[in-house]
């Protein structure tokens, strides 16, 4: 009877933020600068509903990812860009818009090109150097995870250095895009579809997988103890984390703060039962995401702010607060 009950909150939950999802969709698609109303236009169908789209595939991957890394290195305060996957994406990037105009090529590929070298090369890097760290003992687990931060960590300095090599090198006439396009930018949504298809196969794995992250998350002696295969279940959920970050990136450029703050404001909520904090994650993620992305349109009309402005201005007062009801 307990189980039957939990799964009743469980689908109660759910159907909520969906809801919530939805409605944060139907604003965003009906609002902008031109002003308010839902109608049949190629404004809505054309411009809007792709963007609000993208915004929320985009905050679903960020949140997915910052949830699995939170129970990978059992820190409820973990981001996903401590791997250092946006800095790589970030100068893969900006990196290849520079050779793009130097060559004359396109800049739009190349851009997303760049995104996803530097997005695979981090996630090598990281494997590389923290290999190590994911097959230490069950005794040492938390030491690892910090081994794993402090690579991340060390990562992301080098592209950060990398990228702002790229920025000082620039011409004038790009520099302010690639500042845009390093806060977030939601106007291309060309990768929308492959980008939804990953989001949607990473959730489907980590539902699947829930029951065991449960167990990861209270220590790896324990899981093994139960049969968890914990080196291989640590590996794949890197790996889906990397892939999600990598692919937000690619997508939207960088943006701060939605796969800190929500599944943590998520856990709070609803507890740390996997198989309702990841999707949980993911709905919210999106949402938020959506909203911010209307905010940097209508704000300041018809000057377009960058949505990552808008997530960090947001999320740094959501997060302290968040932290100091946090007993993390």
């Amino acid at each position: 009877m307990t189980s039957l009950i939990t799964l009743r909150r469980a689908i109660a939950i759910l159907c909520c933020l969906a809801l919530f999802a939805a409605l944060a969709l139907a604003l965003a698609v009906s609002c902008g600068s031109s002003g308010c109303g839902l109608a049949a236009d190629q404004i809505y169908l054309s411009l809007r509903l792709p963007r609000a789209l993208t915004a929320f595939v985009v905050g679903g991957l960020l949140a997915l990812a910052g949830a699995l890394m939170q129970v990978l290195l059992r820190n409820p305060l973990a981001d996903p860009y401590v791997l250092g996957l946006s800095g790589g994406s970030a100068a893969g990037a900006l990196s290849a818009l520079l050779i793009a105009s130097h060559f004359g090529f396109m800049g739009d590929i190349a851009a997303a090109s760049g995104a996803a070298l530097g997005a695979g090369l981090a996630v090598l890097l990281l494997f590389g150097l923290a290999q190590r760290a994911l097959r230490r003992s069950p005794g040492v687990a938390q030491h690892s995870g910090h081994r794993l931060i402090l690579t991340g960590v060390m990562i992301a300095t080098g592209f950060g250095a990398i990228v702002t090599l790229v920025l000082t090198l620039a011409p004038d006439g790009q520099l302010r895009g690639m500042l845009f396009w390093l806060m977030g930018d939601l106007e291309d949504a060309r990768l929308l579809l492959p980008a939804a298809v990953l989001l949607l196969l990473i959730l489907v794995w980590s539902v699947l997988n829930a029951r065991q992250l449960n167990l990861l998350a209270r220590g790896e002696g324990f899981a093994q103890l139960l049969g968890v295969p914990v080196l291989r279940l640590r590996l794949l959920t890197l790996c889906a984390a990397s892939l999600a970050t990598a692919a937000a990136v690619t997508v939207a450029g960088t943006i701060a703060f939605i796969g800190l703050v929500v599944p943590h404001a998520i856990r709070l909520l609803v507890g740390n039962d996997q198989r309702i904090l990841l999707p949980a994650s993911a709905l919210v993620g999106g949402a938020a995401l959506v909203l911010a992305d209307l905010a940097a349109r209508t704000l300041v009309a018809p000057t377009q702010l960058p949505v990552g402005v808008i997530t960090a201005l947001v999320g740094v007062p959501v997060f302290l607060w968040l932290l100091s009801r946090s007993k993390a």
